[in-house]
């Protein structure tokens, strides 16, 4: 039961970050639904590869390439879903923040 409300609120934020960064945009909420889909099971399978074949990189910047590594998930995410599209790196690397950030206060809001 938590995942899927983790994954309707994740739906709702990306809808509702898309609405208000440009750059970023989401054709609908069914789209906003995969992105969510497909943004868990990115994290779940390729970041941990990622996060592992960068380690030298992680450690020299004091961890601050995972933030790279996060805007390559959403770009990745990007050329996977049809109705998804973030403009460049930058936009990429600044809708990562704004998600992670609206995520952690809705999980400490919902007491997970």
């Amino acid at each position: 039961m938590k995942t899927i409300i983790n994954i309707i609120l994740t739906t709702i934020l990306v809808m509702v970050i898309s609405y208000l960064m440009p750059g970023v945009t989401v054709n609908g909420y069914l789209d906003a639904l995969i992105v969510a889909l497909v943004l868990g099971l990115l994290n779940i399978f390729v970041k941990p590869l990622l996060v592992l074949l960068t380690l030298p990189a992680t450690i020299f910047s004091l961890g601050l390439f995972l933030l790279v590594i996060n805007a390559v998930i959403i770009l990745l995410c990007d050329a996977l879903v049809d109705g998804f599209s973030v403009d460049s790196f930058w936009k990429a690397l600044l809708f990562s923040l704004v998600l992670s950030f609206c995520q952690a206060v809705t999980s400490r809001i919902t007491g997970k």
